[in-house]
């Protein structure tokens, strides 16, 4: 069992005072985004061993476990981090596995650098991911119904979106999401930054369900994602329900503190919110245009208290235990690799105490049980 030492993200829409509140530290002023624990060569957790990539390179089979190996390859193959929105993330998609390998072989046969600003695909896989609240937090997630939309938009009474309302009465589903996202991501930028500005009066003025949309557009003035934002659902967890966000489902954070859990992938799309760049049709080849619920998912509960968040997926799986004072150890052992996240209270791991934002890795087969009082989430496998 390993100590990990973990890397804190410090990007520009982060939180300046989440992450160092739960790791008990005194903010530094700066946005401190995203903490990652893992093997991802952006940042490797540390270990007394050296990075956890270094120690998972030396021994695949023996970290990892044979059965891991053999259905993912010699890597971890799942990132867990801590995500602290302070402002709106970018309005993205990620690409199903087919996908993803096509975009990846296709730039790499056109000498696409892969640090290029331009490029869409860092590697071959694909990015499912979970996100589970510590906190209240605000999302966006999937597409609303087109009818609900229209209501809304005209609601605003912004002569400019009116094309927009009509397309969303007028086609069926598919076609009406496909042609407004299509629009609203092609218009011209100065007619498009105007209907953004209108828009974001009109959703100051009037509050209530309009209110997040005003927020983006503080942060993102003009930007065509505050439109394609108006087309998806909102949706506000609260601590311990998630969101699973699969291949094709347009989604952006907004804010709060969570635990988040990907495939180990770096494939993004964005559709706006964001000054990076924005490939409009390889984005509409990879969206899914489908409405629907956004699907809260609450963790299933089993006889031995471990709490499970079940996801379609296999490269991760998510669980946490709420250990009550006074109660049983947990047996933690298993047959793949795992990392325990502590996010409340004080618990032991073996030989091990985590606090809040302390976490470790157990290779696989080797023996794990967690005590103490307080909440450890459990990051592992499914082989």
């Amino acid at each position: 069992m390993d100590r990990l030492d973990n890397t804190v993200r410090p990007y520009a829409w982060g939180s300046t005072t989440a992450i160092p509140h739960l790791l008990g530290v005194e903010p530094s002023g700066e946005p401190q985004a995203e903490m990652w624990m893992g093997a991802h060569p952006g940042a490797p957790s540390r270990t007394a061993r050296g990075t956890l990539a270094d120690v998972i390179d030396a021994d695949p089979a023996g970290e990892l476990g044979e059965a891991a190996v053999a259905t993912f390859g010699p890597r971890l193959p799942f990132l867990l981090k801590l995500l602290a929105a302070g402002a709106p993330l970018s309005l993205q998609v990620h690409p199903d596995l087919a996908q993803a390998k096509e975009g990846y072989e296709d730039e790499e046969r056109r000498g696409v650098p892969v640090d290029a600003g331009h490029r869409n695909y860092k590697d071959a896989n694909h990015k499912p991911e979970l996100i589970c609240a510590l906190t209240e937090f605000d999302g966006l997630c999937g597409f609303r119904d087109p009818l609900r939309t229209a209501d809304l938009l005209a609601g605003l009474g912004v002569d400019s979106l009116k094309p927009y309302v009509d397309l969303l009465h007028a086609r069926p589903e598919e076609a009406a999401l496909r042609e407004v996202l299509t629009a609203v991501l092609s218009a011209d930028r100065e007619e498009m930054a105007r209907t953004v500005a209108e828009t974001a009066a009109a959703c100051s003025r009037l509050g209530g369900d309009y209110a997040p949309y005003a927020d983006i557009a503080r942060h993102y003035p003009g930007d065509p994602g505050v439109i394609a934002a108006m087309l998806l659902n909102h949706v506000r967890l609260q601590p311990g329900e998630a969101l699973f966000l699969g291949a094709g489902i347009p989604h952006a954070y907004l804010s709060g503190l969570g635990v988040e859990i990907m495939a180990n992938s770096d494939n993004v799309l964005r559709c706006g919110l964001t000054p990076k760049h924005v490939d409009v049709p390889e984005l509409l080849r990879i969206v899914r245009f489908e409405a629907g619920d956004p699907g809260v998912l609450r963790p299933e509960a089993s006889p031995d208290g471990e709490e499970v968040y079940e996801t379609p997926i296999d490269e991760f799986r998510l669980s946490r235990y709420v250990l009550p004072e006074g109660g049983a150890a947990h047996d933690l052992t298993r047959p793949a690799p795992q990392i325990l996240l502590c996010t409340a209270g004080v618990v032991r791991s073996g030989e091990t105490e985590l606090r809040p934002g302390q976490s470790v890795f157990v290779p696989a087969g080797e023996k794990a049980e967690v005590t103490g009082t307080g909440t450890v989430f459990r990051a592992s496998v499914i082989v």
